[in-house]
């Protein structure tokens, strides 16, 4: 009788446990895939914060140093770029500029190529490639989600 209740015990125990286990580790994905969801929303606002500065005024963009990080904040009704790191809650997000170049080499069938190019070519002074990155930490590593896009100079 005593070891049909300790059996008994035993396998109550596992399973209390087991449960305990998988529901702890529902908790750590179902966080991970809401805070995932966040730094999304949270890219797409950093790009549209970029195109806003473009839409105000291209010197808003052309005149940002290459290769600095920037971080969006909204005050006064608009959208700014400044170096000063802030976060939004436990996300930290970034606005890197990086200059692009175009082919110079003439295509016979459209008689001008202009196609970006990752080396070479010539600097395109009214396009920049823009990365935006959202960061946090999550169970002690650090998560990194980027977007990258080219915006043009529309209104020159």
């Amino acid at each position: 009788m005593v070891v049909e209740v300790l059996i008994a015990a035993s396998i109550i125990t596992v399973s209390i446990l087991a449960a305990m286990a998988v529901a702890q580790k529902s908790v750590y994905v179902s966080r991970q895939a809401f805070h995932t969801t966040q730094a999304t929303f949270l890219l797409e606002e950093g790009a549209e914060a970029v195109r806003v500065l473009r839409d105000n005024a291209w010197s808003d963009i052309s005149s940002l140093i290459i290769a600095t990080n920037y971080y969006p904040t909204f005050s006064g009704g608009t959208w700014t770029l400044s170096t000063t790191a802030n976060t939004v809650g436990i996300f930290t997000r970034t606005v890197v500029l990086a200059d692009v170049n175009r082919d110079t080499s003439v295509d016979p069938n459209t008689s001008t190529s202009k196609d970006i190019v990752s080396s070479g070519g010539a600097l395109d002074s009214g396009t920049k490639l823009i990365t935006v990155t959202v960061s946090w930490t999550e169970g002690g590593a650090t998560i990194t989600k980027n977007l990258k896009f080219y915006i043009i100079d529309i209104f020159s």
